[in-house]
């Protein structure tokens, strides 16, 4: 009996069908099809798989590496979506390596997540999950500046007025984080990432933290759609005095690399890292 692997699809986005037809034949060649599954609903009880290959967008490749951190579960990321920056693989470089990757021992990628709690000003936990790239708090509509109280690690910080924060992993730094004008952080470096969206002060600069401090923000001021967004899909509505903590998770996302990428080749070809300006044809 080969590796037992589960496919996870999104059935709000289906993949293209002759991509989904080449990943089944690839599994079912080297490891054991134990069933497929849509990423956004509950995996059944008894859900029993030592591999899992995800295939659609980033979205997609987070929901399957939330569901399967505290599993310990590694996945195969497949991209059929635009960017695809946590997807090591498309259906070609999947079936090219298919033997190492779906029936051996292939090398993963210990990812560390967050652990994100929501507290009420009375103290009642109002939401927990987990995030792989980011959780954002933001000021949402009718966009008039929110107020933040910040804390590192229990220790007081500075308030915070602008439309918002983003706290990140390394793996998030390179989505909305360095949009906003963070630092791309490598992700093998287990640190915490804080930017500010459109702060009312200069001064207020991004900070990277070690991660065993956890990032608490006590809403000060809020409008009436100011929102937490956990990993671009989840949506958690904040009124004043709410508290969003977050902060390592005792576990990490397990991605099984692609035997030839190279981190900094990826920034390169998908994000157009450092790439020079286009100077054009000189004149005459």
């Amino acid at each position: 009996m080969g590796v037992r692997t589960a496919i996870l699809t999104s059935r709000t986005r289906p993949c293209p069908a002759d991509v989904l037809a080449r990943v089944r034949a690839a599994v079912s060649r080297h490891a054991t099809l134990v069933g497929e599954f849509d990423v956004h609903e509950a995996l059944p009880k008894g859900f029993d798989a030592d591999r899992v290959v995800a295939i659609g967008g980033d979205g997609t490749i987070m929901s399957a590496l939330r569901q399967m951190v505290d599993r310990g579960v590694p996945v195969v990321g497949v991209n059929v979506g635009r960017l695809g920056f946590l997807a090591e693989f498309d259906a070609a470089s999947l079936e090219a390596s298919a033997g190492a990757v779906l029936g051996g021992e292939p090398e993963v990628h210990q990812r560390m997540v967050l652990s994100v709690i929501v507290r009420g000003a009375d103290g009642a936990v109002r939401y927990e999950g987990l995030a792989v790239n980011d959780c954002v708090v933001t000021a949402g509509p009718p966009f008039r500046m929110i107020g933040l109280a910040l804390r590192f690690g229990g220790e007081e910080g500075p308030e915070f007025l602008g439309d918002g924060i983003i706290v990140a992993t390394p793996v998030g730094s390179t989505a909305y984080n360095a949009s906003s004008g963070g630092p791309i952080v490598h992700p093998d470096v287990e640190g915490i990432v804080v930017t500010p969206s459109s702060a009312h002060s200069l001064a207020f600069r991004p900070v990277v933290l070690p991660s065993y401090l956890d990032v608490a923000a006590r809403v000060l001021r809020a409008n009436e759609g100011t929102t937490l967004v956990v990993d671009g899909h989840i949506n958690v509505g904040l009124r004043v005095g709410d508290t969003v903590v977050a902060g390592r998770h005792h576990a990490t996302a397990r991605l099984v690399a692609r035997p030839d990428a190279s981190y900094w080749q990826t920034l390169v070809d998908k994000m157009r890292w450092a790439e020079p300006p286009n100077y054009g044809t000189p004149a005459g």
